[in-house]
């Protein structure tokens, strides 16, 4: 069996400020030709931040797809040709007011790879300065603090949805029970 896919044919559909659609014809492992429909995304990146009493600076905000207030890690779109790395340290300082020195890196998720190109690069840090936040234009949100043991403890409930925030939470707790965060 050969587990692999090559793109014959690219059709864009939509181009959106987030996202582009496209409809690929793939040739597929069989020799059969199948319709592929892609959304491709610049990728994000998201930023986990502890303060020094292990509380995790999360998130709330309203978000359009689900129609619901979720609480998140700080994260965001990359913006063209910006670095991820970069990029998280930039999203930490607008949505959280926080800089760090130290960061840890908690690898990359594909939220949804069946037709999605989107790659979150996640990042994890102490928080060690404190200002104000600069959120952009038409962002609405609120800034928690959450002891890292809760925050585990309610993905483990459920009671956070958002995939990148219950990975970046589970990868810390793992983290700061070994010594390394």
């Amino acid at each position: 069996m050969i587990l692999h896919e090559t793109p014959i044919e690219r059709k864009t559909l939509f181009v959106g400020h987030v996202f582009t659609a496209r409809l690929d014809k793939a040739r597929i492992g069989d020799g059969s030709v199948r319709d592929r429909e892609v959304v491709v995304h610049p990728g994000g990146v998201s930023v986990l931040v502890l303060t020094e009493a292990d509380e995790v600076l999360l998130v709330r905000q309203f978000r359009y797809g689900p129609q619901e207030v979720l609480l998140e890690l700080p994260a965001g779109k990359l913006e063209p040709g910006e670095e991820p790395f970069e990029a998280a340290k930039r999203e930490q300082r607008e949505e959280t007011g926080t800089t760090s020195s130290r960061y840890v890196s908690l690898g990359e998720v594909y939220p949804t790879p069946a037709y999605d190109t989107e790659v979150i690069r996640l990042w994890a840090c102490r928080a060690e300065r404190w200002g104000e936040q600069k959120l952009d234009d038409g962002e609405l949100l609120e800034v928690e603090r959450v002891p890292l043991q809760e925050a585990e403890q309610m993905v483990l409930r459920g009671e956070i949805p958002d995939a990148k925030t219950q990975i970046g939470i589970l990868k810390a707790a793992a983290l700061v029970r070994a010594g390394v965060l």
